[in-house]
């Protein structure tokens, strides 16, 4: 009963395995590095609201730059008088109850002459704005490329270490095969064949834990690109032992000059600061005397004149006026002070975001350079490792077959060349991103 319980389970098991591959199968979309990188752009909301965030201070900009034109405007209206009418004739006020209708029109032309520079000031401030915008968008850019990267290498390694298990199983069925042999031959006795296939068992468990991670990290990568619902990636191979290591010979001081002249937040913040600068400079403007130059154009029609619209509007009753407004600031109920302590203080929190960035570019630094030389130095002892438990597993595998060694050495041996292969594997990996890590804390980082 028992027997018959175990087969129907590992049926189903089966047909739940082909099930899932053939959906598997349907719902899986091929993508390279960089077209996740490219639908991660696509789908990330922060980035999106950020290029959104950058059309906007492209328009302010524009507007900035065109402040130094005049403004120009027209106006005309349309009304109808119905009642007592005043005219003069011949030299009389006369009073008549009439309709007048009138049609007028307006030309109105402004240009500030002098603002204390505010619209110097104004238009240097939007310009280091949209600057720091594009600097922000690089760095936004580069932390969607660190982020697809990081998910990107963990599924990789889930495949590899899937492999290592698949491998290592395939091994163990193949000895559980000559044991099996031995027995029936009177070579090896039944423990060691329960103890073979207890084995096998141990690492079949393994190897589902590895898909089980393997399912994870891709449904994790899955929603960060946010793919459509029951679609899951293939991703393309990289090749984790391509890393350039170009960072091994430089220390903390020389990475951290490169870092203060790539980081584009860094420059971002910078850019800010001065145009908060600006900012300031712009309201304590408004503590000055102000001149604009003015242009009036005025004309009208009116009904009770019987000449034609023409002449009316263009000959008989047209009015230009031309001159300058001064404006002298005396008593605003303290408004521009008030204006000019937000603008000093808000100056004065992006010098505070600049030392804190300057921190943490430090920070990143420092600690990227020492992931990566203990990830070098993690590399290197595990291929002296590998190379290690595969001349133990040789020779203990060997001293097995000729009944010279224990089941025990041969299992601890296997388990120790496994154990091996999956800490090479997640070395290699590990240094591979702390490249890309690397790169990210220098400013460096780009699609590859």
């Amino acid at each position: 009963m028992k027997r018959y319980n175990l087969k129907s389970l590992l049926l189903t098991a089966a047909l739940g395995t082909a099930a899932l591959s053939e959906v598997w199968a349907q719902d899986t979309l091929k993508l390279s590095f960089r077209e996740a990188v490219d639908i991660a752009m696509e789908k990330n909301l922060e980035f999106q609201i950020q290029q959104n965030a950058m059309e906007v201070m492209k328009k302010e900009k524009q507007v900035a730059m065109l402040s130094h034109l005049p403004s120009v405007g027209i106006s005309s209206g349309f009304s109808r008088q119905s009642g007592q009418q005043f005219q003069q004739v011949e030299g009389e006020i006369v009073v008549t109850n009439v309709t007048n209708e009138i049609v007028s029109g307006n030309l109105n032309v402004s240009m500030p002459v002098f603002n204390s520079g505010r619209r110097i000031l104004d238009t240097q401030s939007a310009k280091l704005a949209y600057m720091a915008g594009g600097k922000g968008i690089e760095r936004a850019t580069q932390q969607i490329t660190f982020d697809v990267a990081q998910r990107y290498l963990q599924v990789l390694l889930d495949k590899e270490l899937l492999r290592i298990a698949q491998q290592n199983l395939d091994n163990q069925k193949e000895i559980l095969r000559q044991i099996e042999g031995f027995v029936d031959a009177g070579l090896r006795t039944v423990s060691d064949l329960y103890n073979q296939q207890s084995e096998v068992a141990r690492v079949e468990s393994v190897k589902v834990d590895a898909e089980i991670a393997l399912e994870n990290d891709l449904w994790t990568l899955t929603e960060y690109l946010q793919l459509d619902p029951g679609v899951v990636p293939d991703l393309q191979e990289v090749d984790p032992e391509s890393g350039m290591r170009e960072f091994q010979e430089h220390g903390v001081g020389e990475l951290y000059e490169i870092a203060a002249a790539n980081r584009a937040d860094k420059a971002q913040q910078s850019l800010l600061k001065d145009s908060y600068k600006k900012d300031m400079q712009a309201v304590k403007a408004m503590y000055f005397p102000r001149i604009n130059a003015f242009y009036n154009y005025n004309t009208f029609f009116t009904s009770l004149d019987n000449r034609s619209l023409q002449e009316q509007f263009l000959k008989i009753y047209p009015q230009n006026t031309l001159g300058l407004n001064l404006a002298i600031p005396i008593f605003t109920n303290f408004q521009t002070r008030l204006d000019v302590t937000r603008a000093k203080m808000a100056y004065e929190n992006q010098i505070l975001q600049e030392k804190a960035i300057d921190r943490k570019v430090y920070q990143d630094v420092k600690l990227a350079h020492q992931n990566y030389h203990a990830a070098l130095r993690k590399e290197f002892n595990t291929k002296v490792q590998v190379q290690a438990a595969e001349e133990a597993y040789g020779a203990v595998q060997e001293r097995f077959r000729l009944g010279l060694s224990t089941f025990v050495d041969m299992a601890t041996a296997n388990q120790q060349l496994v154990r091996s292969q999956a800490d090479q594997a997640q070395a290699v990996y590990t240094l591979f991103f702390q490249d890309v890590l690397m790169k990210f804390a220098l400013g460096t980082l780009e699609i590859e």
